[in-house]
């Protein structure tokens, strides 16, 4: 027969492995759905995973948009203006997408080094740049100008 106070004790580890269950569930969907941004020079340097979905961000490269007839398959580039990334998307893209015009793509590298986007989202006003996209850029700038003065 257990005592009472040996049953609250069951009771308790019982609460304690429930809710540790509970946590480690709920760790494991946020790990999953966490999806990290990177920019074309940190891919470049392989930075960016190429197992799981990640962002790039950058600019659309002027003149490098190109549709495939009969299709919703649309290839442009994304650049931070010291490395570009071709990307590759099937599907309708945002009324605000240009070329010269900041981007946020959500998707996977492939083995030839091709961002594969399932998701495009262009700004939405002439102001407004995603804040890890315009920190990108403002890297590769500066990092640019470095490299400039090095070999003066």
């Amino acid at each position: 027969m257990m005592t009472a106070r040996q049953r609250r004790l069951g009771l308790l580890l019982a609460a304690l492995v429930c809710g540790g269950v509970a946590l480690a569930l709920v760790l494991n969907a946020f790990q999953s759905n966490l999806v990290f941004f990177f920019s074309p020079s940190q891919v470049a340097t392989h930075e960016a995973p190429t197992a799981r979905a990640f962002r790039l961000g950058g600019l659309v490269a002027p003149g490098s948009v190109r549709r495939e007839a009969e299709s919703l398959t649309i290839r442009f580039v994304v650049t931070d203006t010291r490395h570009d990334v071709p990307v590759v998307y099937r599907g309708l893209l945002p009324d605000l997408f240009r070329e010269g015009k900041g981007v946020v793509a959500r998707g996977t590298l492939d083995a030839g080094g091709t961002f594969v986007a399932s998701e495009v989202l262009a700004k939405h006003d002439e102001n407004y740049m995603p804040p890890e996209a315009a920190e990108a850029l403002k890297r590769a700038a500066n990092d640019g100008s470095t490299d400039q003065k090095a070999q003066r």
